[in-house]
């Protein structure tokens, strides 16, 4: 479960094949953050099936989603040397409602 970072970006890949990504932020947990100063972490969401990407384009900057699917390592080569990230190819995406705020007055 994360927020979504930026409204969702649609692609068609030289094979033909379309492809709707975002990128997903995920905060640490306590127990992570006692080892790591980084608090969150960022994941490239990738949906390839038409129902899903149709339901993934209507996503918006901001939303909190849990996706599952499967974790790829992806490997590429820049000027610096190999560099590796993590991907997810997402199998289901579904918003979570978010408790409303109220102010008390």
């Amino acid at each position: 479960m994360g927020r979504v970072s930026a409204d969702p970006e649609e692609r068609v890949l030289p094979s033909g094949d379309t492809v709707v990504s975002f990128r997903l932020i995920v905060p640490r947990t306590a127990a992570a953050l006692r080892r790591s100063k980084q608090p969150i972490d960022t994941f490239e969401c990738s949906v390839w099936g038409a129902v899903l990407r149709r339901s993934a384009r209507r996503l918006t900057a901001g939303a909190e989603v849990e996706v599952s699917g499967e974790l790829r390592r992806r490997f590429s080569r820049s000027s610096g040397g190999p560099v590796s990230w993590v991907t997810v190819d997402v199998d289901s995406c579904k918003k979570v409602a978010t408790p409303a705020v109220t102010s008390t007055s």
